[in-house]
């Protein structure tokens, strides 16, 4: 496959670097609390619904952050609580429950927040009013601190960092490096046709752009002859970019990570013609975690499950499979994708994973709405919580930044019409780590 890198330099407008003010009313809008603790049906658990499912709500994708650096407030989007019907992102404090709108007016990408690790910042993209889109950054101390007091500025929250080349297309999301000196964003080389129903994602080149946050200069990293997905940088060390080949299924080689310069760039775990690819995420410095899907039978022929590759050497740790007589396909009926059997050759198995970046703890969760918590040491599988449904989206199990909390997002409280913001405990990592 023919991958290669490019060095091409874009200076941005001048207008960019400057602050902005904010496109309506409605940054700051405050919303009542809608916190309430539920017992786990199955567990017992004590679960903290942060958002009560009457809303298109939706958690962060689990590449990317979703606490803030306050460590009290997380980062979400909604489809419909802006006045406007518009998707916006929101912050939930974790203790109060108090709701705060971040954004607000046309062209806000919501598909790909990115809340910073080093300070207290939102970063998004916006489509502005010329069609260019923006790489924008929101400074949530002052902002969360005036909405609580109700005395919000006309201005001085937003400033505008770059502004793309005009023939940017964004696809698969967008990125900061572990310094946060810099941003990558993924993009389409040309426009693609529109998806059919059922089918793959329609292919075109792309590749990968960084974009320097502090001149707001963006130069192309790599380009590929295929659709860019899953944009993620290294949180732990500058300058190494994941990615994967976006095909809405299976990919003859889904995952690739590449230098920042463009150096590097090769395949991330080699894959056999039964291996069906997912779901990766770092795992800490040197490691991807991933799921190696088996949710039809003729991928069970090979193991399959949470798997973790070492990026230094190529070797894997296993982190195991449910079996497939564990599967109830309680859940199955409402399921649309095409690619999910629905009949006997479905069997299920983990879906999407989570992991701590100490090297303990796993979670996955499954094709019945289960969620589970992974020992690492020993390969201890502990179900967490269940009912999740998995729709109107999946669960997305996402750790805390100190491992004592998943967030998920469920349509368990509405019957699997919206989905709400839910915290389920890990006690486990608590106790085991003394």
């Amino acid at each position: 496959m023919h991958v290669f890198g490019s060095v091409r330099l874009t200076l941005l407008a001048a207008a960019a670097l400057v602050a902005t003010p904010a496109l309506a009313d409605d940054v700051g809008r405050q919303f009542p609390s809608e916190q309430q603790l539920i017992a786990d049906r199955t567990t017992g658990r004590v679960l903290t619904v942060l958002t009560d499912g009457g809303h298109t709500d939706a958690k962060n994708y689990p590449t990317h952050p979703q606490w803030a650096f306050d460590g009290q407030h997380i980062i979400f989007r909604s489809g419909d609580r802006d006045a406007n019907g518009e998707s916006q992102a929101f912050a939930v404090n974790e203790v109060t429950g108090a709701i705060t709108q971040l954004t607000d007016g046309p062209g806000v990408g919501t598909g790909s927040l990115n809340v910073a690790r080093l300070s207290n910042r939102l970063y998004y993209m916006r489509k502005a009013r010329n069609g260019r889109t923006q790489l924008i950054e929101v400074e949530l101390t002052p902002l969360l601190a005036d909405a609580a007091a109700g005395r919000m500025k006309r201005e001085g929250y937003e400033r505008v960092v770059a502004t793309m080349p005009e023939d940017h297309i964004e696809a698969g999301g967008f990125t900061m490096d572990a310094d946060e000196r810099t941003a990558y964003v993924g993009f389409d080389a040309r426009q693609a046709p529109p998806r059919e129903p059922g089918q793959p994602v329609p292919q075109v080149p792309g590749g990968l752009r960084a974009i320097d946050l502090a001149s707001g200069a963006v130069r192309t990293v790599v380009e590929v002859p295929f659709r860019m997905g899953h944009v993620q940088a290294n949180p732990f060390r500058p300058g190494e970019i994941l990615y994967c080949h976006e095909t809405g299924g299976d990919a003859p080689q889904r995952m690739w990570i590449v230098n920042a310069d463009g150096t590097g760039n090769r395949p991330v775990y080699a894959e056999g013609p039964l291996d069906w690819v997912t779901h990766e995420q770092f795992a800490d410095a040197d490691h991807v975690i991933f799921n190696l899907m088996g949710h039809k039978r003729e991928l069970r022929q090979v193991p399959t499950g949470i798997l973790v590759v070492n990026l230094r050497d190529n070797s894997v740790e296993h982190l195991g499979q449910i079996p497939i007589e564990d599967f109830t396909r309680a859940a199955l009926r409402g399921f649309t994708d095409p690619n999910i059997p629905q009949d006997d050759s479905s069997t299920g198995g983990y879906w999407h994973n989570a992991v701590t970046y100490d090297g303990r703890w796993a979670a996955g969760d499954d094709f019945d709405g289960n969620l589970w918590l992974i020992d690492r040491e020993n390969g201890k599988r502990t179900l967490l919580s269940s009912g999740h449904l998995m729709r109107p989206d999946h669960t997305h199990p996402s750790f805390s930044p100190d491992g004592k909390r998943l967030l998920v997002q469920s349509g368990l409280l509405s019957n699997g019409q919206k989905l709400g913001l839910m915290i389920v405990p890990v006690p486990e990592t608590v106790e085991q780590a003394r």
